[in-house]
């Protein structure tokens, strides 16, 4: 969302709040607001009706964190979806083109596992404890309030080729969505060793992860 949206999100908001008999407060608005703007308008809109209807749940006020989780899953959700959209881009690519994922934590978590070239050398049988592997390292990044640095593309053979060569590197295959790659592939960082930070900040419009208790481990192969 943006300024645009906000007048008839404070409706929105106070309509919730007023069905379920209580009054927000400029508080209460302020806070919905930092946890909603990652969001369209629209599916905040389809997720708090969702929770109104919702037979377990819709008894109670809601919370951000009840509306990230009906517009984006669990964590565990994502991760499972994103490492499908590995999964199939180390068959359908392989490692001598360089890609950028349309999911910035993609990019950071394979580059911590080693990096595109080596996670596509990987057999059959190791295959599932890397996705094991890279499930609870996304899960850990996802539960961040923040999006920690990310590289902008991840390396091919080719890549590295023409490089130790000094001729022209291809730009990277756009994986997923092209025009959340293509913004991927704009924000993101070319340097080799990158730190948890706020550099990836802007990257949350893009993903909309909220935090909770895991931390991501960093570093491990």
């Amino acid at each position: 969302m943006n300024t645009n949206d906000f007048q008839q999100f404070r409706e929105l908001i106070d309509g919730v709040y007023d069905f379920y008999n209580r009054r927000p407060n400029d508080f209460h608005r302020d806070v919905w607001w930092q946890a909603m703007q990652a969001y369209d308008y629209a599916a905040v809109a389809d997720a708090m009706n969702r929770h109104l209807m919702n037979p377990d749940t819709g008894q109670f006020l809601p919370k951000p964190a009840d509306i990230v989780k009906m517009i984006r899953g669990t964590t565990t959700d994502s991760a499972l979806v994103a490492w499908a959209k590995v999964e199939e881009s180390i068959r359908k690519v392989g490692p001598y083109d360089s890609v950028a994922f349309d999911d910035p934590l993609i990019n950071r978590v394979i580059q911590d596992m080693g990096g595109w070239i080596k996670l596509c050398e990987v057999s059959g049988d190791e295959l599932p404890f890397k996705r094991n592997e890279f499930a609870n390292r996304y899960r850990g990044y996802a539960s961040r309030s923040e999006v920690p640095d990310y590289p902008r593309a991840l390396p091919g053979i080719a890549e590295h080729q023409n490089v130790q060569a000094d001729l022209p590197v291809q730009p990277p295959k756009l994986i997923g969505n092209q025009e959340r790659a293509q913004r991927v592939l704009e924000g993101g960082s070319d340097r080799k060793g990158l730190e948890v930070g706020t550099a990836g900040k802007s990257a949350m419009r893009l993903l909309g992860h909220r935090p909770d208790d895991d931390e991501a481990e960093e570093g491990a192969a």
